[in-house]
Parts: C-alpha cells; structure tokens; sequence
C-alpha cells in the first residue's frame, strides 16, 4: 500500500492499493485433465444423464469440446450413450477405488470413528489382535476424567476387553483352544474372568451376539462395547469400540442406544475395507494377466 497526496487538498493524503495480483493454474496444470474431470462431476443423483447440451451448460465448455471429453470417456468405459444422452458406468467407481485402496485400516476408520464418537459423545476406538494382545491401531477420544491412559500402540489383555472378546470370538477353534490353553488370567478388577471355562462360555455368547460388552473388567468404572470387524472374506481381522464410565449408562441403555450405534459403525468399516481389499486384488488379478 502507498500514500499520495489528494488533488483536492495538498494537506490531504489518500491510501492507494496496489493492484490485486490474480493468480492462475502453475506451470504444471493440465487444463484438459481439469476439463475431463469437470465432466464426470456434471453427473450427480439429481442428473444422472446428461444430453450434450446439457454437460456443455454445466461446465461451460463449447459443445464440440464437451462432445470429444464424453466420447472419450465413452471409448475408455466410463461413459454410456444411446446417441442422445449420456450416463456414467460402474467403471466410475475405480477412481474412488483407488484412493481407498491406498488408505490402512487407521485411514479407513478415522472418518467412520469420528462420527461414531460425535453421535454418542464417547470416545471409539479400533484395535487389532497381537500375541493374546489388543493393540490400539485408531482412536477418537472426548474428554472425560478416566484413569486408563490409551493411545496409539497402547496394549491392554484381549480377555479382559470388549475388543478383544469379539477377535477371540472370531478366531478359529484351533486357534481359539491354543489362547486359551496359554493365557494367564490376571484379577484387574473383582469382575475379572479368571477361568478358560468362563471365557469361553462368554466367547460363545460374543460370537452369537455379534458384539460384546465389557463392565468393569479392565478397571473398575469402565465400560466397553465392541464389535467385529471383517475383511472381504468374513473374517474378523480388528475391532471397534467405545468406552464409558458405567455410571452413565444403564445395561438397558446400552443395549438401547449404544449397541445399534457399535454395530453399523462396525459394518460400515467392514463395508469399506472389503471393498478395497476387493478391488485391489482385481487390480492385481488384472496385472498379471
């Protein structure tokens, strides 16, 4: 900004602006990419199909450059036409594939355990099974006074938590009967299972529920609700939960409230990791082909 002297009054001094400096694409922008990109976002749920006319309005292209961008996309699969209007295929898909392919279990269930922590106003977490272990691979914590301290890479034992309870539900038998015949169990709380007999008895009743709940097991005033998360294959590979201090639910109210909640953020995990798994073992099928 700089100062110059009103023509009116010598005494007088006006600030003048420098000009705005408008900037464009860098050097490295492909404009073509942008323009062939602005065609597929033309189709949306209130437009699924588009006449020509139509795609050229919306992304106010000329109509000749829009007709080559659809019949393009139209020769690579991504477009449909009956002569007069356009529509997009299920190939569209891949590219959206491509970036959940990319993303881990952690990237994956970030956005899923956020809404779930906004919607129950509790902390959510997922963890996978190491060694007799849960292992907190993801969390959304609120705050709230609790004593047990969880963070990324924080282990506590699987038979003592809601997490863990729904992966050793969903372990082979073999497998099941090895845990079961080493692991040690430890009183954390009086409500602590102490026997194999009574952990499998519960894993029994995990496995038919479909989630499992955890009251004051790992430390007294904590309450857990968990369940399983599955690969493309249907089998259990983490777990989500949320935790809360018992006295703020009733087991009506967990039941209730916070079950159905557990459940579907569960499966929209699940949903998600299979359907990247899937589509990166076609990419691969397809590679070596």
């Amino acid at each position: 900004m700089t100062e110059a002297q009103h023509p009116g009054n010598s005494d007088e001094l006006v600030r003048i602006d420098p000009p705005v400096e408008v900037v464009g694409p860098s050097s490295d922008y492909v404009q073509s990419l942008a323009r062939g990109l602005a065609v597929i976002r033309a189709f949306d749920a209130d437009h699924p199909r588009r006449t020509l006319s139509d795609v050229a309005r919306h992304t106010e292209l000329t109509r000749a450059t829009a007709r080559r961008f659809l019949l393009t996309l139209a020769e690579l699969g991504y477009v449909r036409t009956d002569g007069s209007v356009f529509w997009l295929t299920p190939r569209v898909l891949e590219l959206g594939y491509s970036y959940l392919s990319s993303l881990s279990l952690p990237e994956l269930a970030g956005p899923h355990l956020e809404a779930l922590a906004e919607k129950v106003r509790e902390s959510s977490s997922v963890s996978i099974l190491d060694n007799g272990d849960v292992v907190y691979v993801a969390r959304v914590p609120v705050r709230r006074i609790m004593t047990v301290s969880i963070n990324i890479g924080t282990r506590f034992p699987a038979y003592a938590t809601s997490m863990g309870r729904v992966m050793l539900a969903g372990l082979p038998p073999q497998e099941l009967d090895g845990y079961l015949e080493r692991v040690h169990l430890s009183a954390l709380t009086e409500r602590t299972l102490l026997t194999p007999r009574q952990l499998r008895t519960e894993l029994d009743r995990v496995r038919e529920a479909g989630y499992s709940i955890v009251d004051q097991e790992l430390e007294a005033g904590l309450r857990s609700l968990a369940a399983p998360i599955r690969d493309e294959t249907g089998a259990v590979v983490a777990a989500v939960n949320i935790s809360t201090q018992s006295a703020r639910y009733t087991a009506a109210q967990v039941e209730a409230d916070l079950v159905p909640a557990v459940c579907a953020t569960a499966e929209a995990i699940s949903a998600d990791l299979a359907r990247t798994r899937s589509q990166s073992l076609t990419h691969s099928g397809r590679s070596h082909a």
